[in-house]
């Protein structure tokens, strides 16, 4: 969606057409459910941040300036909900889903419930691959783990990314290489042991 017809319906959003705003809500929910997913790595936390970032952004539209994106405001409202609900949750377990796959026998894989003895010869390597690659995100900082994931899950250009975060476009450049030199690392690390 460009950014013409975002602003188109936020205009008819404004003017009492609230049904209008289902339009960016259907364009937009994937990405934000992916995103809070990412950073949750929990379903149904990412389903919650989702749609708590559809009311809020909705409640908060008259302070959307429509000289800016409207995925851009809405990625910013997401991260700032996220962040909080990761804030509020920081002494629950981290594998907390992992736990709960186990316990029930299924496993997420991208959001696909397979059953373990199902997947397990066809996923083995990919998903030993995406376990030890999600264990050295956790290892990044929580800055670092963000801008990586906006940038390479979520698949936003740099520029987005300066606006969301209010970063400048060089100190996002530096922080992401920053952030990949350090994963590099610590994926080094976990071969090295490995052997």
């Amino acid at each position: 969606m460009d950014h013409k017809n975002e602003a188109e319906i936020v205009a008819r959003v404004l003017n009492g057409e609230r049904q209008a705003y289902a339009l960016l809500v259907e364009e937009y929910k994937t990405p934000i459910y992916n995103l809070a997913y990412r950073m949750t790595r929990n379903s149904q936390d990412a389903e919650d941040l989702a749609q708590e970032t559809f009311l809020r952004s909705f409640n908060q539209l008259f302070r959307y300036d429509k000289k800016q994106r409207f995925y851009t405001w809405l990625y910013t409202i997401s991260l700032n909900i996220i962040r909080n609900h990761l804030k509020k949750n920081s002494n629950r377990r981290r594998d907390n889903f992992r736990q709960r796959e186990k316990a029930s026998g299924m496993v997420d894989l991208d959001g696909k419930q397979v059953a373990l003895q199902e997947s397990r010869d066809s996923y083995e390597g990919c998903k030993e691959r995406e376990e030890e690659l999600e264990s050295c995100l956790q290892k990044l900082s929580p800055e670092l783990r963000e801008l990586l994931i906006l940038r390479f899950y979520q698949g936003l250009p740099f520029e987005a990314i300066a606006e969301i975060t209010g970063l400048s476009l060089s100190a996002i450049k530096m922080r992401v290489y920053r952030g990949l030199e350090k994963l590099r690392k610590y994926i080094g690390e976990n071969v090295t042991s490995d052997r």
